[in-house]
């Protein structure tokens, strides 16, 4: 083994794999060799029974000589018992959950943090996630080192938010824009689960072993179990009918109509384009729902909705928007302005679309079909589903829309189940045979 030299180490050959050059005048002091061609200075020793090796630098920053001088103030740390090794590398890792939440946030615009179905997170998912760390997460933990983050942390932030102290009114990047942070149960409970998918994250770059956010008991948003009575449908129906002789507000009331008769997602409806309604087949055919393409069936009501509509507004979104923008824009402020002061409490877009679901379910149809008429993921057939049973989905969505449009109008039903007795199924066989054969 020759003393390593600058002449030794420009002269050193490339290989098919990496190798060291040892010196021969300190032991444990080498030279690596890449296959790339770079070189870097290193120094092999023992701690703990273990042979750990640490690197000193790259040849051009260190020369031979810097090197050795380096290599020989470790060894002597170690002879004290130190292990820069191990040092260096809790010192690489001791980044805060700030310095965590600004690499994640790369990596999902980079496509690398799954979401459902094993796909990256959608530009809306991410601009939500964004919004709670940059709005919750950060100010309450940002400052704690990863590694030294316990559950009690995590617990303590999920209870600041829950009462509401990262509430707040920011500008956004939009001109007189803002973005309102208002905290609450359901937000924390979201908030924990993204600093489960941080940490998650940490494990796969090596930062932490394990996450300490697992096994909280995160509060449950009262309002994903909320759904609508009869009455407050009926009330819905009179604010909507109210706000509608507004213009500015049509868009809005169309929106929350199509909401109540088809339990789509608020981005579904919103985003929806002329291109994804088929008429004649009454459905929707959405290319990119949260879950990935999807085919809703749509009932008689909500046809009729969209043909009016059709006759008046051209382009390739059902609703528009102005100024230049692609979609419409303004149905938070509107939402807030139409059903701020409304009889309903705890009134969200997921409420009319819980409400749809098991208001179906009220009317005796089946998970599967509930699951097909909603899009919801647990259905894992629903593609095979929709296509071999297009009629008995289109049914089930004329009835759930048609029940729901009647209590929008005010009407009061006796029955909550649809009739499936011996003489009701026998009448509807009759008049089809009679149709067939006409």
């Amino acid at each position: 083994m020759p003393k390593l030299t600058k002449r030794v180490v420009d002269a050193a050959e490339l290989r098919e794999k990496d190798y060291v050059i040892w010196d021969d005048e300190l032991p444990g002091f080498g030279l690596r060799v890449f296959k790339s061609g770079k070189r870097s200075y290193v120094l092999q020793y023992r701690a703990a029974g273990r042979s750990r090796r640490y690197s000193i630098g790259l040849h051009g920053i260190w020369t031979p000589d810097t090197a050795r001088k380096e290599a020989r103030v470790q060894l002597g740390k170690i002879a004290q018992g130190e292990n820069p090794a191990e040092e260096r590398l809790i010192q690489r890792n001791a980044i805060t959950i700030e310095e965590l939440a600004a690499q994640y946030i790369d990596a999902m615009n980079a496509g690398l943090i799954l979401g459902k179905g094993g796909r990256p997170k959608k530009p809306d998912t991410i601009y939500t996630d964004v919004g709670r760390i940059n709005g919750h997460i950060v100010p309450l933990i940002g400052k704690r080192r990863v590694q030294d983050l316990t559950k009690a942390n995590v617990t303590t932030m999920m209870n600041d938010i829950v009462s509401g102290k990262t509430k707040a009114v920011r500008k956004t990047a939009n001109k007189r824009g803002k973005s309102i942070l208002r905290g609450g149960r359901g937000t924390a409970s979201r908030c924990v689960g993204l600093v489960g998918s941080m940490l998650t994250y940490a494990i796969s770059m090596g930062v932490i072993e394990q996450i300490v956010a697992h096994g909280i008991r995160k509060p449950k948003d009262r309002v994903r179990d909320r759904r609508l009575s009869s009455s407050e449908y009926n009330t819905l129906g009179e604010i909507l009918t109210k706000a509608e002789q507004i213009i500015e507000f049509a868009p809005t009331v169309a929106i929350t109509r199509l909401l109540a008769l088809t339990g789509c997602r608020r981005s579904e409806i919103i985003k929806l384009r002329w291109c994804e309604v088929d008429f004649e087949n009454s459905c929707l055919r959405l290319t990119d729902s949260k879950e990935g393409a999807s085919v809703r069936p749509i009932g008689l009501a909500v046809i009729e909705i969209l043909e009016e509509r059709r006759k008046t507004t051209p382009g390739d979104f059902v609703f528009p928007g102005t100024r230049g923008a692609e979609v419409f824009g303004s149905f938070p402020n509107h939402w807030n302005r139409i059903f701020g002061d409304a009889d309903i409490p705890d009134f969200t877009a997921h409420v009319l679309r819980h409400s749809f679901a098991s208001l179906a379910n009220d009317l005796g149809f089946t998970e599967s079909t509930v699951a097909a008429l909603v899009g919801h993921s647990t259905n894992s057939m629903t593609s095979k589903y929709i296509h071999s049973l297009d009629n008995v989905l289109i049914t089930a969505a004329d009835t759930v829309a048609g029940y729901v449009q009647g209590l929008l109008d005010g009407a009061e039903f006796r029955q909550t189940a649809l009739a499936c007795d011996r003489a009701s199924r026998r009448a509807a066989l009759d008049q089809f045979i009679e149709q067939a054969a006409q």
